[in-house]
C-alpha cells in the first residue's frame, strides 16, 4: 500500500512539474533566449543563461523535428511562412550572442532575431544592476554588422535604452521606438520591423502597442508564454514566445514546442 501511495505521488509530481497532459496545441514555437553561456559569480538571473551544449541540443531537436526557422518579422506575413515554421529570437543583444550562441546556429544553418538595445551598443547592459546582474558586453554595431551578413541573423528593437514604455511620456515614447529604428536602419542597412517589449509580461497596455506601431513596426513580441498564431495579426495581441532557461531539461524543450507551456 505504502508503495502505490508513493507511487501516485510520484506520478502527481510528475503531472505538475511537466504538462504531458495537456492536448498537442497548434501554433509557431517562439523560442526566447537571454544569454548563452556560464553566469557571472553573483548572478541572480542565472535562469537565464542557457548553456552551450544545452542550445546545441535544443537546436538539433528543433530541426530534427521538422521545424524551419524564419526571422521575427515574417510573422507579419503569413504567406511567406514555410510548412513548419519556428522563432529563435535572442533579447537585449548581449556578446555572448556572437560569441556563445553565433557558432552553433552557423554550424546548423538556424536563422535568429536579436533584439537590440540601440543605445548601449558596444558597452554593456548598463540597465540592469550591477549588484543584481554583474554588466555584460553587448555587441558593437561592426559585430552585428557581421552577424547579419552571414545571411543567419536579422535584428529588431528592443527600445534605445530598455524602460518600463509605461512609464515614459508620449514625446519619451515615440523617442524610444523611433530612434532605436532610425538607428538600427542606420547602422546595418537593413528594415528593422519587429519589436519585443522590456521588462516582461505587463511590460505593455494599449496606449505603448499603439506607438510601436506608428513607430512603423509590423510585429510586436511580448514574453507570455505559448505559441504564436499562424494566421497572426496585430489585433490578436502582441506574440507568443516560449522562455528557455536554464534549468529546463529536454522534456521541458518538447513540451513547449508541443504544448506551449512546460511547467504549471
Amino acid at each position: 500500500m505504502t508503495g502505490l501511495l508513493l507511487g501516485a505521488a510520484a506520478a502527481a509530481g510528475f503531472s505538475a512539474r511537466w504538462n504531458w497532459w495537456r492536448p498537442k496545441a497548434d501554433g509557431i514555437p517562439g523560442l526566447m533566449y537571454h544569454r548563452v553561456g556560464d553566469p557571472p559569480a553573483r548572478s541572480r538571473l542565472g535562469k537565464l543563461w542557457v548553456r552551450v551544449a544545452d542550445f546545441r541540443a535544443q537546436l538539433e531537436h528543433l530541426l530534427a523535428a521538422g521545424y524551419q526557422p524564419v526571422f521575427a518579422a515574417q510573422l507579419a506575413d503569413p504567406d511567406s511562412l514555410p510548412a513548419k515554421p519556428a522563432v529563435v529570437t535572442f533579447d537585449d543583444g548581449t556578446a555572448d550572442n556572437l560569441e556563445n550562441a553565433f557558432p552553433v546556429m552557423k554550424a546548423l544553418g538556424v536563422k535568429s532575431t536579436i533584439f537590440l538595445v540601440a543605445d548601449w551598443m558596444g558597452r554593456r547592459n548598463g540597465w540592469e544592476d550591477p549588484a543584481v546582474e554583474p554588466w555584460q558586453r553587448t555587441l558593437s554595431w561592426e559585430q552585428a554588422r557581421t552577424l547579419a551578413d552571414s545571411g543567419l541573423v536579422d535584428f529588431g528593437s528592443h527600445t534605445m535604452s530598455h524602460p518600463d514604455l509605461r512609464a515614459l511620456d508620449d514625446q519619451a515614447l515615440a523617442w524610444e521606438l523611433t530612434e532605436s529604428k532610425r538607428r538600427i536602419e542606420a547602422e546595418l542597412g537593413r528594415r528593422a520591423a519587429a519589436f519585443a517589449y522590456p521588462f516582461g509580461a505587463g511590460a505593455y497596455d494599449e496606449r505603448v502597442r499603439a506607438a510601436v506601431y506608428a513607430a512603423g513596426y509590423s510585429c510586436d513580441y511580448g514574453v507570455k508564454q505559448g505559441l504564436a498564431p499562424r494566421a497572426w495579426t496585430r489585433a490578436a495581441g502582441p506574440l507568443k514566445r516560449l522562455l528557455v532557461r536554464r534549468d529546463d531539461w529536454m522534456l521541458d524543450f518538447r513540451l513547449n514546442l508541443s504544448r506551449g507551456r512546460a511547467r504549471l
